[in-house]
């Protein structure tokens, strides 16, 4: 057996060489990222009512359970094309109609019971300054009323005391028949309208003749 020289400088020279002649080894892949949880599940409406409910339970009529609210009256009011007339009709049938009413093919007039004839024959020619003007052309009867309503209010609230409403002569209406004139009689001789009025009386040409009306207006307050 030989022994090593006791000095050996280039022993680990030789391992060196060797081990830059091996190929490098391969990086370690790095560890897969978990995929992440799933979003959670969007719970039906069935589910989330249950779980509101849960635990309710049906009350029974007795000591302590609120009773079902009463009904405050009948439902509002439906109107109907003809109801106007007909309850025009009505309070004439009953005596309650608080105007005297007079018509033709040309003309429509009305007072309230016992007002001095004098006044409307005022009316009728004119004698009242006008003060306020509405012009129902192109609406429906329903927009009329609605319209004249708020009108004859706000000029009675003003303090005016003669308007003029322009109601058409139903030319270009179906049938050529004067609708809203005949609607504005009713109107203006009865019901929630009428409240605003002493007289009405047609206008003279010069304020629209036929298809026009003077409304002698109650004082503001009375």
């Amino acid at each position: 057996m030989s022994k090593k020289p006791f000095h050996a400088p280039f022993e680990k020279l030789a391992g060196l060489k060797k081990a830059l002649a091996e190929p490098p080894r391969p990086a370690r892949p790095p560890p897969p990222v978990p995929a992440p949880p799933p979003p959670p599940r969007e719970r039906s409406e069935a589910e989330l009512w249950d779980e509101a409910t849960r635990g309710a339970r049906e009350l029974e009529p007795g000591h302590g359970n609120a009773p079902p609210p009463t009904p405050r009256g009948p439902p509002d009011k439906i109107w109907y094309a003809d109801l106007d007339a007909i309850d025009e009709l009505r309070a004439l049938v009953s005596g309650e109609a608080p105007f005297d009413i007079s018509d033709g093919d040309e003309f429509i007039e009305g007072r309230v019971t016992g007002l001095d004839a004098a006044i409307v024959r005022k009316l009728r020619r004119g004698e009242y300054a006008v003060q306020g003007h509405l012009d129902l052309h192109g609406q429906t009867r329903e927009e009329a009323k609605g319209a004249v309503d708020v009108f004859l209010r706000d000029a009675r609230r003003s303090g005016k005391r003669c308007v003029v409403v322009v109601h058409g002569r139903g030319l270009h209406s179906r049938d050529q028949l004067p609708v809203l004139k005949e609607a504005l009689r009713a109107w203006l001789g009865q019901g929630r309208l009428a409240r605003h009025v002493l007289a009405f009386a047609t206008a003279r040409p010069a304020d629209g003749g036929s298809g026009a009306v003077y409304v002698l207006l109650r004082r503001a307050g009375r």
